[in-house]
C-alpha cells in the first residue's frame, strides 16, 4: 500500500494527465463523466483478468521453452501478455460502449479505448511504484503509461471505424475492423515488451526509436481523428474511411 504522497502522485498523475488530454481533444460532443469513469474502472478490472491469464500462460510457455530465452520471450510477450491485456481491454470496452447511445461520433472510439487503456495503466503503475519506488515511477511515466495510451489510440481508431461500418449495415467490414482493433495493439504491445526484454545494449536504442515513432504516429492519429470527427451516419459511405 502506497502512503507516500510523492509516490502516489508519481503513480497516478501521468495517466490522469493523458486522460485529460484525450478528453480535451474530443471537440464534437463531450462524453459523460460517469461513462468515462466506468471505462477507467473496466481498465482496472482488465488488469486482474490479464494477471490470471498470464499466470497460466507463463506455465504453458515455460513447459515449451526455457524461461528468459528468446523463444520464450517471443511467445510469452506476444501471445500471452499482449493478447491477454489488449484482449480483455477490448472485451470490456465493447461490452460497455458498443450499444451505448453516447457512442455517436467516430472519435468516441478513441476516447473510450484510451480511457480503458489508461485505467489499466494507472492501476498497473500503482502496483509497480508500490514495489519499486520513485525511480520506476519516473521511467514508466515516459514509457509504459504513454505506451498504453498509444495502444488505446490504435484500438480506438479501428473500433470507431468498426462502429461506423456497423451503422451503415456493413457488418462484414465492421467485424474486420473490430478484429484489427485487437490485433494492432496486440502487435504493438508485444513488440514493445519483447524489445524491452532483450538485454543487448543495441536493443536499448531500438526500444527508444520504437517508442518515439509509436508516440509520434499516435499523436498524429489523435489530431487527425479529432479534426475529422463527425456524428456517425452523418457522412456518405464512401467517406467512411477518411
Amino acid at each position: 500500500m502506497i502512503t507516500n504522497p510523492v509516490l502516489i502522485a508519481a503513480a497516478v498523475l501521468p495517466a490522469i494527465y493523458l486522460l485529460y488530454k484525450i478528453y480535451q481533444a474530443d471537440r464534437v460532443e463531450k462524453e459523460p463523466a460517469g461513462l468515462l469513469l466506468s471505462l477507467a474502472v473496466c481498465g482496472i478490472v482488465a488488469t486482474f483478468l490479464a494477471m490470471i491469464a498470464e499466470m497460466f500462460g507463463s506455465v504453458v510457455v515455460g513447459l515449451l521453452f526455457r524461461e528468459g530465452s528468446v523463444r520464450y520471450n517471443f511467445l510469452f510477450y506476444f501471445f500471452v501478455v499482449a493478447f491477454s491485456e489488449e484482449g480483455f481491454k477490448y472485451l470490456l470496452l465493447k461490452w460497455r460502449t458498443w450499444h451505448s447511445t453516447h457512442f455517436n461520433c467516430r472519435f468516441d472510439g478513441v476516447v473510450y479505448a484510451v480511457f480503458v487503456s489508461l485505467g489499466f495503466a494507472l492501476w498497473e503503475n500503482i502496483s509497480y511504484v508500490a514495489l519499486y519506488g520513485l525511480e520506476v515511477a519516473l521511467l514508466r511515466a515516459v514509457t509504459a503509461i504513454p505506451g498504453h495510451a498509444c495502444f488505446g489510440v490504435f484500438m480506438g481508431v479501428w473500433y470507431g471505424l468498426a462502429k461506423k461500418f456497423d451503422r451503415f449495415g456493413d457488418h462484414e467490414k465492421a467485424k474486420r475492423y473490430g478484429k484489427l482493433a485487437v490485433l494492432c495493439p496486440v502487435l504493438l504491445h508485444g513488440t514493445y515488451d519483447f524489445i524491452a526484454s532483450m538485454e543487448a545494449a543495441h536493443f536499448t536504442w531500438i526500444f527508444v526509436v520504437f517508442i518515439a515513432v509509436m508516440f509520434w504516429i499516435s499523436l498524429r492519429m489523435v489530431k487527425r481523428q479529432a479534426h475529422h470527427d463527425h456524428y456517425l451516419g452523418e457522412m456518405s459511405y464512401r467517406s467512411v474511411i477518411r
